[in-house]
Protein backbone atom coordinates (compact mmCIF):
# COMPACT_ATOMS: atom_id res chain seq x y z
CA UNK A 1 0.00 0.00 0.00
CA UNK A 2 1.55 3.22 -1.20
CA UNK A 3 1.84 6.05 1.26
CA UNK A 4 2.33 9.73 0.67
CA UNK A 5 4.51 11.32 3.31
CA UNK A 6 3.14 14.71 4.26
CA UNK A 7 5.74 17.46 3.98
CA UNK A 8 7.13 17.35 7.48
CA UNK A 9 9.06 20.56 7.05
CA UNK A 10 5.91 22.41 6.04
CA UNK A 11 3.82 20.84 8.77
CA UNK A 12 6.43 21.43 11.43
CA UNK A 13 6.76 25.10 10.55
CA UNK A 14 3.00 25.59 10.64
CA UNK A 15 1.70 23.21 13.26
CA UNK A 16 4.59 22.02 15.43
CA UNK A 17 6.81 19.02 14.70
CA UNK A 18 5.84 16.62 17.47
CA UNK A 19 2.32 15.66 16.41
CA UNK A 20 2.29 16.59 12.72
CA UNK A 21 5.14 14.18 11.96
CA UNK A 22 3.04 11.26 13.27
CA UNK A 23 0.57 11.23 10.38
CA UNK A 24 0.92 10.04 6.79
CA UNK A 25 -1.69 10.33 4.08
CA UNK A 26 -2.48 7.05 2.35
CA UNK A 27 -3.75 7.72 -1.20
CA UNK A 28 -6.04 5.28 -2.99
CA UNK A 29 -6.24 3.12 0.14
CA UNK A 30 -9.62 1.52 -0.67
CA UNK A 31 -11.10 -0.44 -3.57
CA UNK A 32 -14.81 0.01 -4.20
CA UNK A 33 -17.26 -2.79 -4.97
CA UNK A 34 -16.47 -4.51 -8.29
CA UNK A 35 -18.68 -3.17 -11.06
CA UNK A 36 -19.52 -0.02 -9.16
CA UNK A 37 -18.31 3.17 -10.94
CA UNK A 38 -17.85 5.19 -7.74
CA UNK A 39 -18.40 4.95 -4.01
CA UNK A 40 -21.63 6.94 -4.26
CA UNK A 41 -23.27 10.27 -3.47
CA UNK A 42 -21.96 10.98 -0.02
CA UNK A 43 -23.70 13.22 2.50
CA UNK A 44 -23.09 10.90 5.39
CA UNK A 45 -20.50 9.59 7.78
CA UNK A 46 -18.18 6.72 8.58
CA UNK A 47 -17.27 4.62 11.61
CA UNK A 48 -14.69 1.98 12.47
CA UNK A 49 -15.53 -1.31 14.21
CA UNK A 50 -13.19 -2.82 16.80
CA UNK A 51 -11.87 -5.29 14.21
CA UNK A 52 -10.75 -2.37 12.04
CA UNK A 53 -13.47 -2.65 9.40
CA UNK A 54 -14.60 0.73 8.08
CA UNK A 55 -18.32 1.42 7.55
CA UNK A 56 -19.22 4.20 5.09
CA UNK A 57 -22.71 5.62 4.46
CA UNK A 58 -23.85 6.96 1.09
CA UNK A 59 -27.17 8.05 -0.41
CA UNK A 60 -27.72 4.95 -2.52
CA UNK A 61 -30.35 2.39 -1.44
CA UNK A 62 -28.44 -0.35 -3.29
CA UNK A 63 -25.24 0.21 -1.29
CA UNK A 64 -26.16 2.60 1.50
CA UNK A 65 -23.74 1.30 4.14
CA UNK A 66 -20.53 -0.12 2.68
CA UNK A 67 -17.94 -2.09 4.63
CA UNK A 68 -14.22 -2.05 3.88
CA UNK A 69 -11.46 -4.20 5.35
CA UNK A 70 -8.62 -2.55 7.29
CA UNK A 71 -6.50 -2.76 4.13
CA UNK A 72 -9.23 -1.03 2.08
CA UNK A 73 -10.70 -4.03 0.27
CA UNK A 74 -14.47 -3.82 -0.21
CA UNK A 75 -16.10 -6.57 1.84
CA UNK A 76 -19.87 -6.18 1.69
CA UNK A 77 -22.84 -3.85 1.96
CA UNK A 78 -24.97 -3.96 5.11
CA UNK A 79 -28.36 -5.41 4.08
CA UNK A 80 -31.37 -3.04 4.18
CA UNK A 81 -29.35 -0.17 5.67
CA UNK A 82 -31.08 3.20 5.21
CA UNK A 83 -29.75 5.61 2.59
CA UNK A 84 -30.16 8.63 4.87
CA UNK A 85 -27.66 7.90 7.64
CA UNK A 86 -26.24 11.41 7.79
CA UNK A 87 -24.32 10.65 10.98
CA UNK A 88 -23.83 7.31 12.73
CA UNK A 89 -21.49 5.58 15.15
CA UNK A 90 -20.45 2.04 16.03
CA UNK A 91 -20.59 1.48 19.78
CA UNK A 92 -19.63 -1.56 21.82
CA UNK A 93 -22.32 -2.53 24.31
CA UNK A 94 -22.16 -5.31 26.89
CA UNK A 95 -23.68 -7.74 24.39
CA UNK A 96 -21.70 -6.72 21.31
CA UNK A 97 -21.10 -3.95 18.80
CA UNK A 98 -23.96 -2.04 17.22
CA UNK A 99 -24.61 0.66 14.66
CA UNK A 100 -26.46 3.69 16.05
CA UNK A 101 -27.75 6.36 13.72
CA UNK A 102 -30.63 8.78 13.13
CA UNK A 103 -32.22 8.93 9.70
CA UNK A 104 -32.02 12.43 8.25
CA UNK A 105 -35.11 12.13 6.09
CA UNK A 106 -37.30 9.68 7.98
CA UNK A 107 -36.55 11.17 11.41
CA UNK A 108 -36.35 7.92 13.36
CA UNK A 109 -33.35 6.67 15.35
CA UNK A 110 -32.01 3.18 14.76
CA UNK A 111 -29.86 0.64 16.55
CA UNK A 112 -28.70 -2.15 14.23
CA UNK A 113 -26.41 -5.13 14.52
CA UNK A 114 -23.30 -4.93 12.35
CA UNK A 115 -25.07 -7.12 9.80
CA UNK A 116 -28.07 -4.80 9.65
CA UNK A 117 -30.66 -6.42 11.93
CA UNK A 118 -32.87 -3.90 13.70
CA UNK A 119 -32.60 -3.90 17.49
CA UNK A 120 -34.18 -0.55 18.35
CA UNK A 121 -36.29 1.93 16.39
CA UNK A 122 -37.24 5.20 18.07
CA UNK A 123 -39.97 6.96 16.07
CA UNK A 124 -39.98 10.72 15.36
CA UNK A 125 -43.02 11.07 17.63
CA UNK A 126 -40.84 10.22 20.66
CA UNK A 127 -39.47 13.78 20.57
CA UNK A 128 -41.93 16.34 21.99
CA UNK A 129 -43.25 18.82 19.44
CA UNK A 130 -42.12 21.77 21.55
CA UNK A 131 -38.52 20.90 20.61
CA UNK A 132 -39.19 20.66 16.88
CA UNK A 133 -39.08 23.35 14.22
CA UNK A 134 -42.20 24.09 12.21
CA UNK A 135 -42.15 23.86 8.44
CA UNK A 136 -43.79 26.27 6.02
CA UNK A 137 -47.08 24.44 6.47
CA UNK A 138 -46.82 24.72 10.26
CA UNK A 139 -46.11 21.03 10.76
CA UNK A 140 -43.42 20.34 13.37
CA UNK A 141 -40.48 18.33 12.10
CA UNK A 142 -36.86 17.46 12.62
CA UNK A 143 -33.69 16.86 10.62
CA UNK A 144 -31.55 14.65 12.83
CA UNK A 145 -27.91 14.80 11.78
CA UNK A 146 -25.82 12.75 14.24
CA UNK A 147 -25.68 10.91 17.54
CA UNK A 148 -23.44 9.14 20.02
CA UNK A 149 -23.78 6.78 22.98
CA UNK A 150 -22.68 7.62 26.54
CA UNK A 151 -20.85 5.10 28.74
CA UNK A 152 -24.10 4.31 30.60
CA UNK A 153 -25.90 3.60 27.32
CA UNK A 154 -27.85 6.86 27.06
CA UNK A 155 -28.36 8.09 23.50
CA UNK A 156 -27.73 11.70 22.45
CA UNK A 157 -29.07 12.87 19.09
CA UNK A 158 -28.62 16.30 17.50
CA UNK A 159 -31.21 17.99 15.29
CA UNK A 160 -28.52 19.92 13.46
CA UNK A 161 -30.49 20.87 10.35
CA UNK A 162 -33.56 22.15 12.15
CA UNK A 163 -33.98 23.06 15.83
CA UNK A 164 -30.36 22.62 17.03
CA UNK A 165 -31.64 20.76 20.08
CA UNK A 166 -29.93 17.68 21.48
CA UNK A 167 -32.36 14.91 22.45
CA UNK A 168 -31.49 12.40 25.16
CA UNK A 169 -32.89 8.86 25.46
CA UNK A 170 -32.01 5.98 27.73
CA UNK A 171 -30.65 2.74 26.30
CA UNK A 172 -34.16 1.30 25.87
CA UNK A 173 -35.22 4.27 23.74
CA UNK A 174 -37.21 6.07 26.44
CA UNK A 175 -37.19 9.83 25.92
CA UNK A 176 -35.54 11.72 28.80
CA UNK A 177 -35.03 15.38 27.88
CA UNK A 178 -33.96 17.93 25.27
CA UNK A 179 -31.49 20.79 25.59
CA UNK A 180 -29.53 23.22 23.45
CA UNK A 181 -31.20 25.14 20.67
CA UNK A 182 -30.71 28.49 19.02
CA UNK A 183 -31.26 30.67 22.09
CA UNK A 184 -28.66 31.61 24.69
CA UNK A 185 -26.69 30.33 26.46
CA UNK A 186 -26.31 27.84 23.61
CA UNK A 187 -26.89 30.03 20.57
CA UNK A 188 -26.30 27.18 18.12
CA UNK A 189 -26.32 27.63 14.37
CA UNK A 190 -26.24 24.14 12.86
CA UNK A 191 -25.08 21.86 15.67
CA UNK A 192 -24.07 19.51 12.91
CA UNK A 193 -22.50 16.52 14.66
CA UNK A 194 -21.69 15.54 18.23
CA UNK A 195 -19.56 12.98 20.05
CA UNK A 196 -19.16 11.81 23.62
CA UNK A 197 -15.90 13.31 24.84
CA UNK A 198 -14.41 10.63 27.07
CA UNK A 199 -11.27 12.66 27.80
CA UNK A 200 -13.06 14.17 30.78
CA UNK A 201 -14.42 12.73 34.03
CA UNK A 202 -17.38 12.80 33.87
CA UNK A 203 -17.57 12.56 30.07
CA UNK A 204 -18.96 15.50 28.11
CA UNK A 205 -20.58 16.16 24.77
CA UNK A 206 -18.37 17.79 22.18
CA UNK A 207 -20.33 19.49 19.42
CA UNK A 208 -19.59 21.04 16.04
CA UNK A 209 -21.48 24.35 15.98
CA UNK A 210 -20.82 24.69 12.27
CA UNK A 211 -22.10 28.09 11.21
CA UNK A 212 -20.69 29.73 14.35
CA UNK A 213 -17.28 28.26 13.49
CA UNK A 214 -16.71 26.81 16.92
CA UNK A 215 -16.39 23.54 18.80
CA UNK A 216 -18.35 23.47 22.07
CA UNK A 217 -18.76 21.37 25.19
CA UNK A 218 -21.90 20.45 27.11
CA UNK A 219 -22.37 18.24 30.13
CA UNK A 220 -24.32 15.02 29.70
CA UNK A 221 -27.14 16.73 31.59
CA UNK A 222 -27.19 19.55 29.05
CA UNK A 223 -25.31 22.33 30.81
CA UNK A 224 -23.50 24.56 28.34
CA UNK A 225 -19.81 24.49 29.26
CA UNK A 226 -18.59 26.94 26.64
CA UNK A 227 -16.46 26.89 23.55
CA UNK A 228 -13.55 24.51 23.26
CA UNK A 229 -12.13 26.11 20.10
CA UNK A 230 -13.21 29.05 17.93
CA UNK A 231 -10.54 29.20 15.21
CA UNK A 232 -12.24 26.46 13.18
CA UNK A 233 -13.57 26.85 9.62
CA UNK A 234 -17.08 25.38 9.61
CA UNK A 235 -16.55 22.32 11.85
CA UNK A 236 -18.66 19.42 10.62
CA UNK A 237 -17.64 16.33 12.61
CA UNK A 238 -15.68 15.26 15.68
CA UNK A 239 -14.04 12.05 16.87
CA UNK A 240 -12.19 11.36 20.11
CA UNK A 241 -9.05 9.24 20.35
CA UNK A 242 -7.01 9.22 23.55
CA UNK A 243 -6.43 12.83 24.62
CA UNK A 244 -7.11 14.22 21.14
CA UNK A 245 -10.21 15.46 19.35
CA UNK A 246 -10.18 15.19 15.57
CA UNK A 247 -12.30 17.85 13.85
CA UNK A 248 -13.32 17.69 10.20
CA UNK A 249 -13.87 21.15 8.75
CA UNK A 250 -16.15 21.31 5.74
CA UNK A 251 -14.21 24.25 4.35
CA UNK A 252 -11.28 21.96 3.64
CA UNK A 253 -9.08 21.07 6.62
CA UNK A 254 -8.52 18.64 9.47
CA UNK A 255 -7.72 20.06 12.90
CA UNK A 256 -6.60 18.10 15.95
CA UNK A 257 -7.34 19.67 19.33
CA UNK A 258 -5.75 18.79 22.63
CA UNK A 259 -7.76 18.46 25.83
CA UNK A 260 -7.46 22.20 26.52
CA UNK A 261 -8.92 23.02 23.11
CA UNK A 262 -5.62 24.18 21.63
CA UNK A 263 -4.63 23.25 18.10
CA UNK A 264 -2.18 20.37 18.22
CA UNK A 265 -2.03 19.81 14.46
CA UNK A 266 -3.71 20.75 11.21
CA UNK A 267 -3.35 19.05 7.85
CA UNK A 268 -5.08 18.28 4.58
CA UNK A 269 -5.71 22.00 4.06
CA UNK A 270 -7.03 22.90 0.62
CA UNK A 271 -6.03 26.29 -0.80
CA UNK A 272 -8.30 26.04 -3.87
CA UNK A 273 -11.37 28.06 -2.92
CA UNK A 274 -13.53 26.52 -5.64
CA UNK A 275 -12.94 23.00 -4.28
CA UNK A 276 -13.87 23.43 -0.61
CA UNK A 277 -17.26 23.32 1.08
CA UNK A 278 -18.93 21.83 -2.01
CA UNK A 279 -20.01 18.32 -2.94
CA UNK A 280 -19.27 18.80 -6.64
CA UNK A 281 -15.46 18.66 -6.71
CA UNK A 282 -14.68 16.10 -9.41
CA UNK A 283 -12.20 13.23 -9.04
CA UNK A 284 -9.79 14.73 -11.57
CA UNK A 285 -9.26 17.61 -9.15
CA UNK A 286 -8.58 15.39 -6.13
CA UNK A 287 -5.07 15.61 -4.71
CA UNK A 288 -3.61 12.97 -2.38
CA UNK A 289 -3.78 14.08 1.25
CA UNK A 290 -5.75 17.25 0.41
CA UNK A 291 -9.38 17.38 1.56
CA UNK A 292 -12.26 19.26 -0.02
CA UNK A 293 -15.29 19.05 2.28
CA UNK A 294 -14.80 16.80 5.35
CA UNK A 295 -18.21 15.67 6.62
CA UNK A 296 -17.34 12.70 8.86
CA UNK A 297 -14.29 11.63 10.85
CA UNK A 298 -13.41 8.45 12.72
CA UNK A 299 -10.37 6.74 14.21
CA UNK A 300 -9.35 3.12 14.48
CA UNK A 301 -7.86 1.72 17.67
CA UNK A 302 -4.29 2.74 16.82
CA UNK A 303 -5.30 6.30 16.01
CA UNK A 304 -5.33 6.29 12.21
CA UNK A 305 -7.77 8.93 10.98
CA UNK A 306 -10.49 8.33 8.37
CA UNK A 307 -12.29 11.27 6.74
CA UNK A 308 -15.42 11.04 4.61
CA UNK A 309 -16.14 13.88 2.20
CA UNK A 310 -19.34 15.67 1.28
CA UNK A 311 -19.12 14.68 -2.38
CA UNK A 312 -21.48 13.38 -5.05
CA UNK A 313 -18.88 10.85 -6.22
CA UNK A 314 -17.86 9.63 -2.76
CA UNK A 315 -14.38 9.84 -1.26
CA UNK A 316 -12.74 8.68 1.96
CA UNK A 317 -9.27 9.76 3.13
CA UNK A 318 -6.96 7.86 5.41
CA UNK A 319 -4.15 9.38 7.49
CA UNK A 320 -2.04 6.79 9.32
CA UNK A 321 -0.60 7.59 12.69
CA UNK A 322 3.03 6.49 12.69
Amino acid sequence: MRKLLLSLATLASLFGPALAAEYKAVPKWYQIEPGRPQMGNMHGDLAVASNGEVYVSVMDPKAALQVYAPDGKWLRNVPDAPADFHGFVIHKDADGEFIYGPRLGAGNILKLTLDGKEVLNIPPSAIPEEFKSKGKDGTPGQRLTAMDVAPNGDLYVTDGYSSDYVHRFDKTGKYLKSFGGKKEPYGFKTLHKIAIDTRFDPPRIIGCDRQNGRVVHMSLDGEFLGGSATNIILPAAAAIHGDLAVIGEIKGRITILDKAGKVAAQFGANDHADEVGTNKTEPDKWRPGIVTAPHGVACNERGDIFVSEYNIFGRVHRFNRE
